[in-house]
């Protein structure tokens, strides 16, 4: 195989023209995803607002029978925290999984960045607002104050945490690994495993063939709508298991890779 040429490709990343484009499908699912995220976040600040508005501001009639804080609402209140936590969640998966379908550009970082990282934000603006008002409450007791409190913060952090993007697929990590692929194999077909976070060059490779869990192929935009990471950078060992050429310049092909993933 002739040498792959990173400079022609290099040239075409840097071209004004969007560099990778979803198929009709993925884009359309990543829009009903999208949609979907943005009507489950919508839904966790409105009831953080009957939470904060309703659930925690009983009448005086109530305070006066219950000498405190009625327990039912401080019950409905930890409801209400543990269902806007799966609400936030569930948004943030659906959102990651649309940018992972139809990934935005890092020529523009401020919106890679938001458009990323947006359902991490969208947690703390469920939350934040609730836990601050817990403690601010006057109406219930130290102790519910407390276990509420708490239990608002752990559920804020864990659902801030999985909203943030951790490795955001952009598109011209979408479009380099394409081309990569399609240099090094003929076409753009890989091989991934519903537990690995990488796709692999053939079905011979020793991951694919040790692989306890489902295994699928297709093109590269299909793998990293599943989530996967991008190709393995242990390209010299998988070239030699899948009978292909080895380029001499595999070392700047990795670092070309590395380099459209921002490391």
């Amino acid at each position: 195989m002739a040498k792959v040429s990173t400079k022609a490709a290099a040239a075409a990343a840097r071209a004004e023209a969007p560099i990778f484009t979803p198929t009709p499908e993925a884009k359309a699912q990543a829009t009903r995803s999208r949609i979907i995220a943005l009507v489950l976040w919508a839904a966790a600040i409105i009831l953080e607002l009957v939470a904060i508005f309703w659930v925690m501001r009983p009448s005086f009639d109530e305070l006066a029978a219950n000498q405190g804080f009625p327990q039912w609402r401080w019950y409905l209140l930890l409801g209400f925290i543990a269902v806007i936590g799966i609400l936030a969640v569930v948004g943030s998966l659906l959102w990651k999984k649309a940018n992972h379908q139809d990934p935005a550009t890092r020529k523009e970082p401020v919106r890679f960045f938001v458009q990323n990282q947006l359902g991490a934000f969208i947690a703390l603006l469920a939350f934040l607002p609730l836990i601050v008002m817990i403690f601010l409450n006057k109406d219930m007791d130290a102790k519910q104050k407390n276990i509420a409190g708490a239990a608002g913060i752990i559920v804020a952090i864990a659902a801030t945490v999985l909203g943030i993007d951790f490795k955001p697929l952009s598109q011209e990590q979408a479009a380099v690994e394409s081309q990569v692929v399609t240099r090094l194999v003929g076409q753009d077909l890989v091989w991934w495993t519903d537990g690995g976070k990488v796709v692999h060059l053939c079905q011979g490779a020793s991951d694919i063939q040790n692989a306890t869990t489902a295994v699928a192929s297709g093109p590269i935009a299909d793998a990293f709508a599943k989530g996967k990471e991008g190709i393995t950078l242990l390209l010299d060992r998988e070239l030699n298991q899948c009978g292909l050429p080895v380029p001499a310049n595999l070392a700047e092909i990795e670092q070309w890779v590395r380099t459209a993933r921002g490391l």
